[in-house]
């Protein structure tokens, strides 16, 4: 699952890019409220489920050596839409520093085409209704806002 370009590698996460992963999540007004980067064992232990589930994809874009994006896909099987199968797109995250390089669209980019090769019939991802700024990234790639979407906290 490996991709490259010249600069660019998107390839499986591995527990030693946990502590940039973390940093990534935590690095907006949302996350440094819900992330906790000094522990890192329930990321670790989340991301052995995640490897060991064949439909889980967690990958990190590298450029050089440095981690510089993280993003999860989930591939759901399901029975309406005739049976079809779609992605979920989640926890997308751009370092500071690659924020506005196009990076995020080649990573996005990158998960819809994994998805097709997936034979997915659509793409789905949710957005927090505070960031319109992500709300106008992802409606430049194509997607729309046709849904509410609900949470329940436990």
């Amino acid at each position: 699952m490996t991709e490259a370009t010249p600069e660019l590698t998107i390839r499986p996460a591995t527990e030693a890019d946990l502590p940039d992963i973390v940093a990534m999540l935590a690095d907006d007004p949302l996350g440094a409220t819900r992330e906790s980067p000094d522990d890192l064992a329930p990321y670790a232990a989340a991301l052995e489920r995640l490897t060991n589930d064949p439909h889980q994809h967690v990958v990190v874009a590298v450029r050089g050596e440095r981690v510089v994006g993280t993003l999860q896909l989930t591939i759901v099987p399901g029975l309406s839409r005739k049976g079809a199968t779609r992605s979920i797109i989640e926890g997308v995250r751009i370092h500071a520093d690659e924020r506005g390089s196009g990076l995020g669209t080649l990573f996005v980019e990158w998960a819809v085409e994994r998805s097709r090769q997936e034979n997915c019939a659509l793409v789905q991802l949710t957005s927090d209704a505070t960031r319109t700024d992500a709300h106008r990234f992802y409606e430049r790639l194509g997607f729309t806002a046709s849904h509410v979407g609900f949470k329940l906290q436990l």
